[in-house]
């Protein structure tokens, strides 16, 4: 992935919460099939190796888990929000009329080791996690004891587990930090306007952030860094 210098994100913390907070990953291999991608809900244990381990499952009748084999190299891409850019929203447009058309998004990509989980116990575990963490803003809750167990064992068997030892995390988020202040928040407010708050709103705290970092610099601060 192309990352020019202001748009890179290489903090683990913050890379960690965009995946928590935007579960579903596409994650790339390239098996014995060739090159393939599937749509797939994760579990992040951020504690768990040297970058975190992500935790998954897939039907059993998906052929990913017999097309990879244990230890091979793959990639999940997580999306934390896109936004299309126009230069109409840039203050600065109007007056030098040196602007252009863009697309502002987060992105986080995971490099790691594939193993994959077929096992019973492995399956359930997660399963339960993850309706735990998703059902947990709903007013009643659904668990898995809300089903017949044998209900819910036929079903465990039809998929297999997939884990995922991150190796490395690559993040890219383009919030138009190369634009003045005034510009980033002409775009911010206008997205927030249109209903598109998560690039929005991540473009309007970026450019209050920037904002007070300017204002604290000197004129005698300024000189010394020209």
């Amino acid at each position: 992935m192309y990352v020019p210098t202001h748009f890179d994100e290489s903090r683990t913390e913050v890379l960690h919460t965009l995946i928590a907070e935007n579960p579903l990953g596409i994650l790339f291999t390239h098996g014995k099939s060739g090159l393939d991608a599937n749509h797939i809900p994760f579990e992040l244990k951020a504690d768990e190796g040297a970058c975190g381990v992500l935790h998954a499952h897939v039907a059993r009748a998906n052929p990913v888990w017999q097309d990879v084999a244990n230890g091979d190299d793959v990639l999940v891409v997580f999306r934390a929000g896109d936004a299309y850019i126009s230069p109409n929203w840039y203050p600065s447009k109007l007056e030098f009329h040196k602007q252009v058309p863009t697309w502002n998004y987060r992105v986080v990509h995971a490099y790691g080791q594939v193993t994959i989980r077929d096992d019973e116990r492995y399956v359930r575990g997660l399963v339960a996690r993850l309706t735990r963490t998703h059902e947990a803003s709903q007013p009643h809750p659904w668990k898995m004891t809300d089903s017949a167990s044998d209900y819910i064992d036929t079903l465990l068997k039809a998929i297999v587990g997939v884990e995922i030892e991150i190796t490395r995390l690559d993040g890219k988020i383009k919030l138009s930090q190369n634009k003045e202040v005034r510009d980033i928040r002409g775009a911010g407010s206008a997205l927030n306007e249109q209903g598109e708050n998560v690039i929005g709103g991540a473009m309007l705290e970026y450019a209050a952030t920037k904002g007070t970092v300017e204002a604290a610099i000197t004129p005698r601060d300024a000189r010394e860094k020209t």
